[in-house]
């Protein structure tokens, strides 16, 4: 799965399985802004009931599985967000990223890793 990163200097193409990194060269849609009545709220993506919500806070992540009816806490630990992309055929692959860097979840949120590649400043993701 590749990840097309917006960053100051320009878009990226990111490998989320070897962590090459590429220049995007294709026309990036704007996402559909989710609107969620929750504080704090930095950036937020859904797929399907799947909803990961990006706030100020710590954790900088919430989790919701019901189409945001109930929330739970994630990525203690994470540094604070910028943006986060939910693949659309598989909500429990998702894309976090901080100032200059990506973390990526397999299982809906429980667990994240750090991907090696360090990038300019971030300003959104897709997948």
């Amino acid at each position: 799965m590749i990840a097309v990163v917006t960053t100051d200097d320009g878009a990226f193409a990111v490998d989320l399985e070897t962590a090459e990194l590429g220049a995007w060269q294709g026309e990036l849609e704007p996402e559909p802004e989710l609107v969620l009545n929750l504080p704090r709220l930095v950036a937020a993506a859904s797929a399907g009931a799947t909803v990961l919500a990006v706030v100020d806070a710590k954790p900088p992540l919430l989790v919701s599985h019901d189409a945001g009816s109930t929330w739970r806490q994630s990525g203690r630990g994470l540094p604070a967000g910028r943006a986060v992309a939910v693949a659309p055929d598989n909500p429990d692959l998702a894309v976090y990223a901080a100032r200059n860097r990506l973390y990526v979840t397999r299982d809906g949120g429980v667990f994240w890793t750090a991907l090696d590649v360090e990038l300019p400043e971030i300003r959104g993701v897709s997948l």
